[in-house]
């Protein structure tokens, strides 16, 4: 086989690849990246001293719109108290569509 043509082989390759992501809506964040993002947006405003999140997005829908999602949970101690909140992030953009606790 020529160098030629795994290359050709190659560029078409990618650019099926690169054609089927785009027809899909792209790629999602890391679940890392969505708790790390909730954590960031949540500290100004209640102490983090524990979190967790799904690894795998599921399907969710609020107010007739269709969203894949990542959930989790922070954890929080205030004057003694720790208290428990539940979290729905959008898996695409990392914007939290729910909290609550």
């Amino acid at each position: 086989m020529k160098t030629r043509d795994i290359l050709i082989g190659a560029g078409i390759g990618f650019l099926a690849g690169y054609a089927l992501k785009e027809y899909t809506g792209g790629e999602q964040i890391s679940p890392e990246k969505a708790l790390k993002t909730v954590k960031d947006n949540i500290q100004d405003h209640i102490p983090v001293n524990g979190s967790w999140i799904h690894m795998t997005a599921e399907n969710y829908k609020k107010d007739d719109l269709e969203y894949k999602v990542y959930r989790g949970g922070i954890s929080s101690t205030q004057e003694g108290e720790t208290t428990q909140m539940d979290f729905i992030v959008d898996a695409k953009t990392g914007t939290i569509l729910e909290l609550t606790s």
